[in-house]
């Protein structure tokens, strides 16, 4: 009786854990019209046909506003704001909530799986570089992108509104975004990691302010160290002329410190979440491993 009983213990125990709810996230839900920070902005793709247009609008969740700003966003946008090719086709789209200063900037990819290079926390990198904040953005394609050109649709609906970026942030930003997803692609570094290489690079260089090249340099150097990163020497002089850019536009990171870190710890829970995984994974296996010992031994 006393081997059944423990059985059953063993059994609840095991549904227990099962039974933990998983973090769920909240949607922004119904909003009406906010006189004080405008429209809600969405900008679509100009390749997108009528359906798949449609389609991003249900995924973007246009209809839930009484009212929206729209836009579209062609080859041509992406050679004036960044230089890219301007025959190229535009399908990623975005919607832009813009929030009260000190709120912070927030991305969310809703089509992840389209979304193949570019992660929120690299978006989040580039736009603040650029100079975007205060501001909630959603980015939604219907076809599989790279996403890069996501970064084109947001500049437009800043520029269309009458917000002037500076370009050459914009610029900066653009390459930012495609040094990022090559480490990440070539060097074979997992994405979260290269997010936080930039990141802390750009805290680092808050916090030093450095006068030269050299001195950038030796930041992304340390930053390489302390994350045990190794990269081609090709790639660490992308990242030295790239942020020495930043030096000499003269990007005061200290603006937006807070947001930096917020991205850290951000990135740092998806690293732990997948360390978390593997480890539970690792004690399911081990406890249905001893339940057929125990369960063995009583019938020996």
């Amino acid at each position: 009786m006393k081997k059944l009983t423990s059985i059953w213990m063993m059994a609840l125990l095991l549904f227990s854990v099962w039974a933990v709810p998983l973090e769920s996230y909240a949607s922004t839900g119904d909003q009406g019209i906010n006189e004080k920070l405008g429209l809600p902005i969405v900008v679509y793709g100009e390749a997108l046909s009528e359906a798949q247009k449609s389609e991003v609008a249900d995924l973007l969740k246009v209809d839930q506003h009484e009212q929206v700003d729209e836009f579209s966003v062609n080859g041509q946008d992406l050679n004036e704001y960044i230089g890219g090719n301007p025959n190229s086709n535009m399908y990623s789209s975005v919607k832009i909530l813009h929030k009260d200063n000190g709120e912070g900037l927030s991305i969310e990819i809703v089509t992840q799986d389209n979304i193949t290079q570019v992660t929120k926390e690299m978006y989040t990198n580039a736009l603040l570089t650029a100079g975007v904040e205060n501001a909630e953005v959603l980015v939604a394609s219907s076809v599989k992108v790279s996403g890069h050109s996501a970064l084109t649709g947001i500049y437009k609906a800043y520029d269309a509104k009458g917000v002037k970026l500076d370009e050459s942030r914009m610029k900066v930003a653009s390459d930012e975004l495609d040094i990022a997803t090559d480490i990440a692609e070539e060097e074979g570094i997992d994405q979260d990691k290269v997010s936080e290489l930039l990141t802390e690079i750009k805290k680092a260089i808050a916090e030093q302010d450095p006068a030269t090249k050299e001195e950038v340099e030796q930041i992304v150097q340390e930053q390489l160290q302390t994350l045990n990163i190794e990269l081609s020497e090709e790639d660490r002089q992308r990242l030295t002329d790239l942020f020495d850019q930043m030096r000499n536009l003269n990007i005061n990171f200290d603006q937006v410190k807070n947001q930096l870190d917020d991205l850290t710890g951000s990135i740092q829970d998806i690293i732990n979440d997948d360390g978390f995984w593997s480890s539970f994974r690792s004690a399911v296996q081990s406890f249905f491993q001893s339940l057929k010992n125990f369960i063995s031994s009583l019938f020996n």
